[in-house]
């Protein structure tokens, strides 16, 4: 018989076994290839300040669709592919769905709190729920489609009083039809605060979360530094965003009790979640769950329709294309609606690549691994980021020939050719934090694309006898926009006039 000091040493001899091999077979994979760091500080000084993709993509083309850099010793890794994106953040959600701590961004500035920056766990999980009930399909989506169609329909107003306003109209209808569904809030037609708030806090979000713009973030120990020590400006920038932050999350949510108080509050995402016996943690959850769907959709919806419009300008022949589908199918007695969608696959296709031609959020935003994994042989320790070049994805020309011309046709399959990948399917991310807002924002481009197609031309500028040329350029930062251009915006004819000034009021 064999006594328990035997076991003992029997179960001790196989844990040290199975323990080696686990310690060999991953010293045996190593880290995803990558530019040679420095000691200490690793690839510090390799990491782009600006126009990060570009360096992603060489670095891709250089060592492979998955490398690895290493900033002091926080191990990231590049994505530039969207076969292994899906095969890693989707297939293996549970593992590589949790988001960087960003100390400027998150913590000090107080992003952490919106699911765009939420740590994976149980909040993460009810936010899902909570957007997926309102807005996560589209057939739940047609509930707010009059909304769209109504708000871009002032938006037409305003751009056929005011066209050089352009990137000011596109802004506050942006932000008019967010609010009417996360708040029931219409907003003013001018200097809306609502409005001003949110543009001004996903502006400085952008800045908060930019990778590289702040030490703090390499070493989180500096967010202990007191404000008023040398070289803390960071401390008292923080501070100012953060209480721009709080305003935007907590006035629209007491506008929505004050009108359930009075009876008058109209339908929306946050008046249909909230009542009296909910607990103080539901509604937390419910109120920055509808800041996130505002401050998420907003401002990333303005840069695709703005970049619509220079499209157009730059484009005419696609417009001329776009305006003869439209005129074939709803005719020029109304306005183009949601219900002719399905009827216009040149104006389908051509939102399409209005994502891809202009990648509104060029990076992504990382995600985090919990746990040791090894992908394609490769090791991915615990607390790795991964960052996915989705601008480089979406300009690969072994999918997208020729990709810097603006081109729907790409999206419509011939008998000669396949249509080419859904930009959709990388643009609004990966897995588990794939953009909730999905359906909002491809809605808002349509309808904004077909119903500015039915009743503008879009040209270049004249000024002076010279043809202003416009510039595909884009600002830095976690969302990126067309830089400022000029365009010249018309009526098509004066029953495109009549339409705008007409129908729906």
């Amino acid at each position: 018989m064999v006594d328990i000091n035997s076991i003992d040493v029997l179960c001790a001899f196989l844990g040290v076994f199975i323990l080696s091999k686990l310690v060999r077979r991953t010293r045996r994979a190593l880290l995803p290839p990558g530019p040679k760091g420095y000691p200490l500080v690793g690839n510090v000084l390799d990491m782009p300040s600006k126009q990060e993709w570009v360096t992603f993509t060489k670095w891709g083309q250089q060592y492979g669709k998955i490398c690895s850099i290493k900033i002091f010793s926080q191990p990231i890794v590049i994505l530039n592919s969207a076969k292994i994106a899906n095969d890693m953040l989707d297939k293996k959600s549970p593992i590589y769905s949790d988001r960087p701590v960003l100390q400027m961004g998150g913590n000090l500035v107080g992003w952490k709190n919106t699911f765009v920056l939420l740590p994976y766990g149980d909040r993460f999980r009810r936010f899902r729920r909570l957007f997926h009930g309102i807005i996560g399909s589209r057939a739940s989506m047609k509930q707010f489609f009059h909304i769209e169609e109504l708000e871009t329909h002032k938006f037409l107003r305003r751009v056929l009083a005011k066209p050089a306003d352009l990137a000011e109209h596109i802004r506050h209808t942006a932000g008019a039809v967010i609010l009417r569904i996360s708040h029931g809030y219409e907003v003013k037609e001018n200097n809306d605060p609502f409005v001003d708030l949110a543009d001004k806090a996903t502006y400085q979000f952008s800045l908060a979360t930019a990778p590289g713009a702040w030490l703090v973030d390499v070493l989180p120990i500096l967010r202990h530094v007191p404000s008023w020590f040398p070289g803390a400006g960071f401390k008292r920038t923080a501070k100012e965003w953060a209480a721009t932050l709080s305003e935007m999350v907590d006035h629209p949510h007491n506008f929505v009790k004050r009108s359930m108080s009075a009876g008058i509050a109209p339908i929306s995402f946050t008046s249909s979640l909230l009542d009296k016996n909910i607990d103080p943690e539901e509604e937390f959850d419910i109120k920055w769950s509808a800041a996130s769907l505002y401050s998420g959709g907003a401002d990333t919806t303005v840069s695709a329709i703005y970049s619509f419009f220079l499209a157009m300008a730059l484009n005419p022949e696609v417009m001329k294309k776009a305006q003869a589908e439209i005129d074939s199918v709803v005719g020029n007695d109304r306005l183009p609606t949601f219900q002719d969608r399905q009827y216009l696959p040149y104006v389908d296709a051509l939102a399409k690549e209005v994502f891809r031609w202009n990648v509104v959020v060029p990076n992504g935003v990382a995600h985090r691994s919990i746990k040791d994994d090894i992908h394609d042989g490769y090791f991915i320790p615990k607390g790795t980021l991964v960052i996915v070049n989705i601008r480089g994805l979406l300009y690969d020309s072994e999918v997208y020939p020729d990709p810097h011309k603006f081109n729907p046709e790409r999206f419509i399959a011939t008998e000669n050719k396949p249509a080419e990948a859904d930009p959709r399917n990388v643009c609004f991310g990966f897995g588990r934090r794939i953009c909730p807002g999905l359906h909002l924002a491809d809605a808002s481009v349509f309808i904004s694309c077909a119903m500015s197609l039915a009743v503008f031309d879009v040209s270049k500028s004249v000024e002076n006898g010279v043809v202003l040329e416009p510039v595909h350029e884009n600002t830095d930062g976690t969302i990126s926009h067309p830089k400022p251009y000029k365009c010249s915006i018309k009526p098509r004819s004066e029953k495109a006039v009549s339409l705008i000034q007409v129908e729906g009021q």
